[in-house]
């Protein structure tokens, strides 16, 4: 029977309303500046930096040999049409993403080799640039400055791939502040 009075007490005890406080105008958390939220990523495709070099060539399918050869490109997409046109092509060498085609006149799309020349330049960091360079002067690049220490902390050089693009290659090799870069550029450069 005890058991009955407390079923039936902790039944009246949980049908009870519970009693409102007075009502007092709802405190607000104080304002905080707004966060700038971070804009969604732009698509694009897996593996690709924010800004890929998209290089045009005059004959693809042999710079795809080449890039191969001297930097142990990785194929990753190869589109061709049927008279033997490189129309896309995508390779990832150390892990950057660099596109590539042929030269494609209808389009207003030329190599450096049809234009005499180029004034961009594919800057690469490498695990190792004297390594990789040696293998793409081997492949048939040519040196346009040799490896070396630099004043901003990198090891580096450049060369000319067969196709006519410059591939600046470097391999980081300590973080140097603006005051030691400009000490080190012996001041014929101001650094900020």
């Amino acid at each position: 029977m005890a058991s009955k009075k407390k079923r039936a007490k902790a039944k009246s005890t949980a049908r009870k309303p519970v009693k409102k406080a007075a009502s007092k105008p709802a405190r607000r958390a104080p304002k905080r500046a707004a966060k700038a939220r971070p804009k969604p990523a732009a698509a694009a495709a897996p593996g690709a930096s924010k800004a890929t070099p998209y290089l045009c060539v005059k004959g693809g399918l042999a710079a795809l040999d080449f890039y191969t050869a001297a930097f142990g490109a990785i194929e990753t997409l190869r589109i061709v049409d049927k008279s033997g046109r490189l129309g896309h092509a995508d390779i990832e060498i150390e892990g950057a993403t660099i596109m590539l085609s042929d030269e494609w006149p209808e389009g207003g799309v030329f190599s450096p080799q049809t234009l005499g020349g180029s004034p961009v330049s594919v800057h690469l960091y490498v695990k190792n640039v004297d390594a990789l360079t040696r293998r793409a002067l081997a492949a048939g690049a040519t040196e346009v400055r040799p490896v070396a220490d630099q004043p901003y902390g990198d090891r580096s050089g450049t060369i000319r791939d067969p196709f006519g693009h410059r591939w600046m290659l470097s391999t980081k090799q300590e973080d140097v502040s603006k005051d030691e870069m400009e000490r080190r550029f012996g001041g014929a450069f101001l650094v900020s």
